[in-house]
């Protein structure tokens, strides 16, 4: 009998990590991010990008700006992996290109709304 796969408890401890980056006006790269939660390898990224993602349905149903934002890529400037953009769009967050001037204003606005819900916090 397969084992029952298990949540790991990273997965819980995502969102409040985020809200922490919020409420500093910051960002994270995502293998800092990785880093920080413990994600156990094999393909420790993507597990945590596939954590993103969900968390992106789960803001997006609420209402609240994408916490997957403050997740940025160190190769592209600033900006979160191409995966950010595709998941924005599948939650009808984004209709736009994955790189460029279009992308940089959303993911901006993005943190723009993501900082302002965490200096309300504070």
């Amino acid at each position: 009998m397969p084992r029952a796969e298990t949540r790991p408890d990273w997965v819980d401890r995502l969102p409040e990590l985020l809200d922490a980056h919020a409420a500093r006006a910051g960002t994270v790269t995502y293998g800092a991010l990785a880093g920080r939660l413990a994600i156990a390898p094999p393909q420790r990224i993507r597990q945590l990008a596939r954590a993103l993602e969900e968390l992106m349905q789960a803001d997006a149903t609420a209402g609240r700006p994408l916490r997957a934002a403050l997740v940025v890529s160190q190769a592209r400037g600033g900006l979160p992996a191409p995966g950010f953009f595709a998941a924005a769009r599948a939650v009808g967050r984004y209709d736009g290109p994955d790189s460029g001037p279009d992308a940089a204003r959303f993911h901006g606005a993005e943190l723009a709304a993501l900082w302002r819900v965490g200096e309300n916090a504070r």
